[in-house]
């Protein structure tokens, strides 16, 4: 019996002779579907939205002027620790930047006949409004975003079997909070009150009026 002195190929050999082999198989499929618009790619995926339609929840009539609108950006740092145990087992923190909008408005609605006082000479006009509120602070999703996210093993292991968003919803709430609160010490109710004085005092003028008088009583109620 004769025996050869060349040794088997190993299998990693046989893995990379392979792999050549077929690289070339593969360019060749590829060039066939780029040169042939009508050839799909059996592994492209395809996206389908199944959202079904929108559902209309409430509708409501609107009375009111807004005056100013503000845009604000709030960094949000919610930490939170366990008692008996160190950050690294259990704990969690959450820095994340919120950019929210903030609208205020005069509400011109419910105005009784006394709310407007003409003079007999038809020369002048006294408004008296209620002063400007402001809306509820909207969270922009798009513009708002976590920086980072850290969590202790034992938070990690519960994610595993939970997807309980407890910290998103504490911080979103806690950014529409603080928005609010900036909101309020902006001024920009003020702004919102001097820029319908400007729009009631050009109205009446345009309609023969000289002297216009806008005054701001009591605020009713809280935000809107």
């Amino acid at each position: 019996m004769v025996r050869s002195d060349r040794s088997a190929p190993s299998p990693g050999w046989i893995v990379i002779l392979l792999l050549v082999a077929l690289l070339p198989a593969g360019a060749l499929l590829a060039g066939q579907t780029r040169l042939l618009p009508g050839l799909e790619n059996p592994f492209a995926t395809e996206a389908e939205d199944r959202t079904g339609p929108a559902v209309l929840k409430s509708l409501r009539d609107m009375s009111r002027y807004e005056g100013a609108s503000g845009t604000f950006q709030v960094v949000v740092d919610l930490d939170k620790d366990a008692r008996f145990l160190p950050d690294a087992v259990r704990g969690s923190r959450t820095l994340f930047v919120g950019t929210g909008s903030v609208g205020a408005y005069v509400e011109l609605g419910g105005l009784g006949e006394e709310a407007v006082t003409v003079e007999d000479d038809r020369r002048s006009a006294t408004v008296r409004l209620p002063q400007a509120r402001l809306e509820k602070p909207a969270l922009d999703a798009e513009r708002s975003y976590a920086v980072t996210k850290e969590r202790g093993l034992l938070d990690r292991l519960g994610d595993l079997f939970s997807d309980n968003p407890g910290d998103e919803r504490e911080v979103h709430r806690l950014a529409v909070e603080h928005i609010g609160e900036a909101a309020q010490e902006s001024g920009l109710a003020e702004r919102a009150e001097a820029n319908t004085r400007d729009m009631l005092e050009s109205l009446l003028r345009s309609l023969g009026f000289e002297r216009v008088s806008v005054t701001f009583g009591e605020k009713e109620g809280g935000r809107g």
